[in-house]
């Protein structure tokens, strides 16, 4: 029977989260609108935050990736497909170790330039510190998962307890009794990403939401050099010239 603990956890905690982060996007969106930016810092150091966004941006994407596919895909799906458990589960630990690495590695490299470069540590703010304590520890919780649980310790099927669960948390369905098996590393990687989820909407982090995607499907802005060529306008001024000359 499940206690009321894992309900309160793992069927009323997902919704006030997803309560919290879109009900507390859409207010940011509607009273905060200019102030979604993540307040560049590139002009106080550039050259520590040329290697660590790429290194943290571009593993954060390929950390989510892997979430998507492993929460959403069920396994059913896959073994149709053909992959078996041995296959996904080598391709989880490699891919997901080296995402995570990447990821850790380029918050570890932002923080150490906040914390030792003056103008960027004196505009970080409370809220900032907040998020970047709670994202390491999620990353950190994560990788836990992924190469202790999952790697060193042997392998766990998550897509027996926590990928239903999820799935069944979108459909409505939720059953928390999926959860009561579950290791206590993955119980704080989801329950340190659902506190990182509310505080979302009320950081910086917010900006991923304004990402210019629209900006793949502009069409293309055409640059023309004058090279030794006049403009019309130049053209025309040149032409106003002379005949006052001549007059």
């Amino acid at each position: 029977m499940t206690s009321p603990l894992d309900l309160l956890l793992w069927a009323v905690l997902p919704y006030v989260t997803i309560a919290v982060l879109v009900g507390g996007t859409l207010w940011r969106f509607r009273y905060d609108r200019f102030g979604l930016s993540t307040r560049s810092s590139q002009l106080h150091e550039s050259r520590l935050l040329r290697t660590a966004s790429p290194l943290f941006h571009f593993g954060l994407l390929f950390v989510a990736a892997g979430h998507v596919f492993g929460l959403l895909v069920p396994k059913s799906l896959t073994s149709f497909l053909g992959v078996s458990e041995e296959m996904y589960h080598l391709g989880a630990l490699v891919m997901g170790a080296l995402a995570g690495c990447a990821t850790v590695a380029g918050l570890a490299i932002l923080m150490w330039r906040r914390w030792r470069t003056p103008a960027v540590r004196g505009a970080t703010t409370r809220n900032d510190r907040l998020t970047y304590v709670l994202l390491g520890v999620v990353l950190l919780a994560g990788m836990s998962t992924t190469v202790l649980t999952n790697g060193v310790m042997g392998k766990y099927d998550y897509r027996e307890t926590i990928s239903p669960w999820f799935r069944g948390i979108l459909l409505l369905q939720p059953d928390p009794a999926l959860m009561e098996s579950v290791p206590l590393t993955y119980k704080a990687h989801i329950l340190g990403a659902m506190a990182l989820f509310c505080l979302w909407p009320f950081s910086r982090l917010v900006h991923a939401f304004t990402a210019p995607v629209q900006y793949l499907l502009r069409p293309y802005v055409v640059y023309r050099s004058r090279g030794e060529g006049l403009g019309t306008r130049e053209l025309g001024a040149r032409e106003r010239r002379r005949e006052r000359q001549g007059l």
